[in-house]
């Protein structure tokens, strides 16, 4: 229309774009410049991008190298031993044990850390009173320290502690959480779980206020129970969700480590010693680094794995791509 009507007047219809109706030449705004909005994200990007080369790339290519060596950090040798660490550590009963340690204590946390949030946020998102007081309650333990939140469970889980003081009073004699081979371990998962679980809870809760109320409503309609509507319904719609927070709750029971070296010390004989542990103790107490660099390295390949794992097996489950 406007070249139309440039063209009724006698005018070129890119003068009469760029001109204003007194003849004036009306400048037009210049092009962007993507060159230089280019170079603005690099900006923005490189700080967090460097931060990530210089305090986790760099420092794991050396713990690799270091794992290919016999370093003596008092003398300053280093002697190229070459796969011979990995040979002795899977040789290693110590470091068999602290492998099934951690994969039990990993499958422990992440079943219970699921369930129990999954169940607290089914029961948050039904909006009944007091529900504010009940959310707080489960999220506080989130932004507790884990030195904190440790030493209160040391003092709940001690011979004559909290626990056993109620199981007393019931008629039960308590045992020795943390000092028997039978129950240390788990009790640590249970520390570990009340310590994550009002994270996954808050995730779970914003993935369950997005379902759609109509699909639910519709289920019941159609004759479907509460559990049907949820195991049909609700999953599938926050299975992106679960997959998020397994991939996390597994990478960080995984690198637990401060409640074992303030409840258990590792102990009683190696049911607590977990490989981050196992590292610390191979590190800083035995001063072996070459084997402990190649603890680490072993360590980072099972998150990886079992991360990957995870990652792939979402094409089975998992109907919406996170």
């Amino acid at each position: 229309m406007r070249t139309d009507l440039a063209d009724a007047q006698g005018l070129n219809p890119v003068t009469a774009r760029t001109s204003a109706p007194d003849g004036r030449r009306v400048v037009p705004n210049p092009r962007p410049r993507p060159d230089r909005d280019r170079w603005l994200g690099v900006a923005f990007v490189a700080p967090q991008v460097l931060g990530v080369i210089v305090l986790g790339v760099v420092p794991f290519l050396f713990v690799i190298w270091y794992s290919l060596n016999e370093w003596r950090p008092l003398t300053g040798e280093m002697e190229f031993t070459g796969l011979g660490n990995y040979s002795r550590l899977f040789a290693d009963p110590t470091f068999s044990a602290s492998v099934v340690a951690s994969l039990f204590f990993s499958a422990g946390v992440l079943v219970l850390n699921l369930v129990i949030a999954i169940s607290l946020a089914v029961l948050l998102n039904r909006r009944m009173k007091g529900i504010t007081a009940f959310r707080t309650i489960f999220f506080s333990p989130v932004v507790v320290s884990v030195v904190a939140w440790s030493v209160t469970w040391g003092f709940l889980l001690a011979p004559n502690g909290g626990i056993n003081g109620a199981l007393k009073v019931l008629g039960i004699d308590g045992p020795s959480w943390l000092a028997d081979s039978s129950t240390a371990l788990i009790s640590l998962v249970v520390v570990q779980v009340f310590k994550g679980v009002g994270m996954n809870m808050v995730l779970f809760l914003a993935a369950l206020q997005s379902v759609p109320e109509e699909i639910r409503e519709a289920a019941q309609l159609d004759g479907a129970t509460p559990w049907k509507s949820f195991w049909s319904i609700t999953v599938p719609m926050i299975a992106p969700t679960i997959l998020l927070t397994g991939i996390l709750t597994t990478i960080g029971s995984l690198e637990v480590f401060a409640p074992v070296q303030l409840l258990t010390d590792g102990g009683p004989g190696n049911a607590t010693n977990v490989l981050p542990f196992f590292l610390y103790r191979t590190a800083f107490v035995s001063q072996q680094f070459g084997y402990a660099s190649a603890i680490g390295v072993v360590l980072f390949a099972i998150i990886l794995a079992l991360t990957m794992l995870q990652w792939t097996s979402r094409r089975k489950w998992v109907h919406d791509e996170v």
